[in-house]
């Protein structure tokens, strides 16, 4: 237990002493006043059981030994500090006296130094203000470039220098404003700007609208100058070209867009705009002030809408194309019309024209290209329709020159015009159709003046006035002296010359067509066979047709259109000589005058014919024969007699119409011999359906006697030859059906009829069964009326007996062919 007990008191004192340092340094620590403490004071109570009483122990006897220590030092500086305080105490006296010298001293000080005060004051003021004034000046250097470029701006807004304005503010925008942007005013200026831009863009575009409005009433000007332009240019080349040609003769045509020297040449309004001499050339920027647009444009590029800026003014055109392309409804009464309206296009296209190359990208090919195509088809849509309303050949002619300087102005621009040129072939077609209804009436009026008799000639002169007109040629009337008569009416020469001056009309058109001359050959021919065949020949056809137009007109028409027929020649040698091609080359279109006359001359004939025929008729219908007399009257019918004198009359005027030469009185002649023919087959089968008519229901002997006397008188006038030339017996022919027929009834020769029936050398072969057996049915019935007591009498009831059974056996004959066929 004891060395137990020894053992452990080293252990205790050990920890003792290990606890001893412990609490020194806690107390080093706290001595320290390093802060937090609770790390420091924690390590106390964490230790051992009684750690806080004995910390506490050990920090008392720490503080005594500080309290110890202090007091010694107390001890040993006591003396020093009692002989500081009595030295200070000595020092309060002289403290207190320099104390009443400072303080005068600094009341004197201060009574001095008011004045520097004041003056030091000002001077720091005037220091300050100078400062002020040199920050106010280094602002305003700032600032005044600002405020010059504004006003700048400001100028050149008034002065309309809107592209010069866009510039500056751009400047003050991205230069000037950003040095200066912490300034209210320079803020305000910014702000100011975008409302600057819009109000310039407006006053720009308000100008490109004027503009707009402008060249849309002035386009007719403009086009008119550059049409008038284009003609001059093309009168010069023309003059150019005649002067390298001296060789090409006066009044001699010049083709493919040359003029011709004829005396009935239209000049149009262009024409004599020509004739003007030292007359200014203007172009298109001499009418129009393009800088509205040049200044919108560069505007519109700078302030990056010149996409916007090209879409408006491109709409804006299109519009406007629309508008002008737009005719007014009366455009086809006055040749003034046609001209404004082609002027209205052509300014249009070439204010287009003039933007296209004068700005890069406004207009492009593209555009104008679709526009001018879409316009040239509602021009020519235009034209068809107004043109088709026009009834004056020389305001279709006009129209034509107008088409031809319009085109050739728009192509010397550039435009393709190739369908202008081809609407030319349909304008012409109507300009045709109005020369021919203008010649319709032309030759209506000769047709009407002319007396359709010999044109006398008295004298040379005469003569030589006749054949200038007309290619008249005969030996034999040249051989005959004056007086004397051409055997032509009046109206022939008339109408050649009219003829020639309808190919000089009609040739007028092919001018400046850039046609060859065989298409302008073709041309002439083809509308010359038109006024022949459908014009001339309608009315030669009317006026034959004409009740008052009597025989001896209508012969004298037979020789007019005989002569007309043999000038057609004359007129191929005028065409010829114009175009310089030979009617021989291989397309060349021959002239149908050949044809025309001679179906004029067929129709006048027939209408000889026809007007005979019809006076035949009026005779016939006076015919008033007793069907039922038992006797003839012993002399030929009244009415009959006047026919055969008529008819006699009739050919005695045509053989004593005047003939010139021997084709004359070979054509009269002809003309006489088949009216003759005409007239007594036809007086012929008058005659028989009067017999046969279906009304008639009786015919006594009687009446088949007085018949046959009338029909006697008809072979007499046959047989006297009223038209020479006939050969022996060739118009009694005419009568010899009805002849055998009569002769069949009046001789009463039924056996030989029956039994020779069907033989060529039958008696009466001319007799048709069916005819004979119609008109014994009408005699049968008249004998059963009129001898009611026949049958008491054995002659006649034989004869009526015989009568029914060639009543059969013709029926069986009609009822034969009727199998037959």
């Amino acid at each position: 237990m004891a060395m137990a007990g020894s053992a452990a008191q080293p252990d205790i004192a050990a920890d003792e002493k290990a606890a001893d340092k412990i609490y020194e340094k806690v107390c080093a620590e706290i001595e320290t006043l390093e802060l937090p403490l609770g790390t420091t004071l924690s390590s106390v109570y964490d230790d051992q059981p009684n750690a806080h009483q004995r910390f506490m122990e050990k920090l008392d006897a720490r503080i005594r030994n500080h309290d110890r220590e202090i007091e010694k030092m107390c001890n040993f500086h006591h003396q020093g500090f009692v002989e500081a305080i009595n030295e200070l105490l000595k020092v309060r006296a002289d403290a207190e006296k320099l104390k009443v010298q400072v303080t005068d001293t600094n009341r004197r000080l201060q009574d001095a130094g008011k004045e520097v005060i004041a003056k030091t004051e000002e001077s720091i003021r005037c220091r300050i203000q100078q400062r002020n004034i040199a920050t106010v000046i280094d602002k305003l250097q700032l600032c005044l470039p600002v405020l010059e470029m504004y006003s700048k701006l400001k100028e050149q807004i008034s002065g309309k220098r809107y592209y010069s304005a866009l510039k500056t503010m751009e400047q003050l925008e991205h230069i000037y404003l950003p040095k200066v942007s912490q300034y209210r005013f320079c803020q305000l200026m910014g702000e100011n700007l975008p409302k600057l831009r819009e109000e310039i863009k407006e006053i720009s575009m308000s100008g490109l609208k004027d503009f707009l409005e402008s060249i849309r009433k002035h386009s007719d000007k403009i086009g008119e100058t550059a049409m008038r332009q284009a003609q001059q240019q093309k009168t010069f080349q023309v003059a150019l070209h005649k002067k390298t040609n001296m060789n090409i003769k006066k009044n001699k045509y010049i083709l493919n867009g040359h003029i011709s020297e004829d005396k009935n040449g239209v000049k149009s309004k262009y024409d004599a705009a020509d004739e003007e001499t030292d007359e200014e050339v203007l172009n298109v920027q001499d009418l129009v002030d393009f800088s509205p647009v040049y200044r919108c444009l560069h505007i519109y590029s700078i302030l990056g809408d010149k996409e916007v800026f090209e879409n408006y003014y491109r709409k804006q055109r299109r519009k406007q194309a629309r508008l002008v392309l737009q005719p007014q409804s009366n455009m086809h009464e006055t040749v003034e019309g046609y001209r404004k309206y082609f002027s209205q296009i052509a300014g249009f296209f070439v204010v287009e024209d003039h933007i296209l190359h004068v700005t890069q990208g406004l207009v492009t090919g593209t555009y104008t290209t679709e526009l001018w195509n879409m316009a040239q088809s509602k021009i020519i849509a235009v034209l068809r329709t107004h043109s088709s309303y026009c009834t004056d050949p020389d305001l279709v002619l006009e129209l034509k020159n107008l088409i031809v300087v319009f085109a050739d102005t728009l192509q010397s621009f550039g435009f393709p015009v190739t369908r202008l040129f081809d609407l030319l072939f349909e304008v012409r077609d109507r300009y045709n159709e109005t020369l021919l209804k203008k010649w319709a009436g032309i030759f209506r009026t000769i047709f009407e003046a002319d007396n359709y008799s010999p044109i006398p000639v008295a004298n040379e002169e005469e003569y030589r006035n006749v054949i200038s007109k007309f290619p008249f040629q005969d030996t034999e009337t040249d051989k005959k002296p004056f007086p004397k008569k051409l055997p032509i009416s009046q109206s022939v020469p008339q109408i050649y010359s009219q003829v020639k001056e309808f190919i000089y009309a009609s040739l007028k058109f092919s001018e400046s067509l850039h046609r060859s001359s065989t298409e302008i050959d073709d041309m002439l021919r083809k509308s010359t066979n038109l006024l022949l065949t459908r014009t001339l020949s309608g009315n030669l056809q009317n006026v034959i047709k004409k009740p008052h137009i009597g025989l001896t007109e209508l012969v004298q028409i037979i020789i007019n259109t005989t002569h007309l027929e043999q000038a057609c020649k004359y007129l191929e040698e005028f065409i010829t000589n114009i175009t310089n091609i030979s009617p021989e080359t291989v397309h060349t279109t021959r002239l149908y005058g050949l044809s025309t006359f001679k179906d004029a001359r067929h129709s006048a004939e027939e209408e000889i014919y026809t007007k005979l025929n019809q006076k035949i008729d009026e005779f016939i219908q006076l015919a008033d024969y007793d069907w039922t007399m038992s006797e003839p009257d012993g002399r030929a019918s009244g009415y009959l007699m006047d026919l055969i004198n008529f008819l006699r009359s009739t050919f005695q005027v045509f053989t004593n119409l005047p003939n010139n030469s021997n084709d004359h009185a070979a054509m009269s002649g002809k003309v006489a011999q088949t009216a003759c023919m005409s007239a007594c087959k036809h007086l012929s089968t008058s005659l028989t359906q009067m017999l046969l008519d279906s009304d008639l229901k009786q015919i006594s002997m009687g009446a088949i006697q007085q018949f046959n006397l009338d029909v006697i008188q008809c072979e007499l006038f046959a047989s006297s030859d009223p038209v020479p030339g006939f050969q022996e017996d060739t118009l009694q022919l005419a009568f010899i059906d009805l002849r055998q027929l009569l002769d069949l009834f009046m001789v009463w020769d039924w056996s030989t009829y029956l039994a020779d029936y069907g033989q060529p050398t039958s008696k009466y072969l001319r007799v048709n069964p069916s005819t004979a057996l119609i008109l014994l049915e009408k005699m049968k019935d008249s004998s059963k009326k009129n001898n009611i007591f026949s049958q008491f009498r054995k002659n006649d009831r034989d004869k009526q007996k015989l009568m029914e059974t060639v009543v059969k056996q013709l029926r069986s004959l009609v009822n034969g062919m009727s199998q037959h066929s």
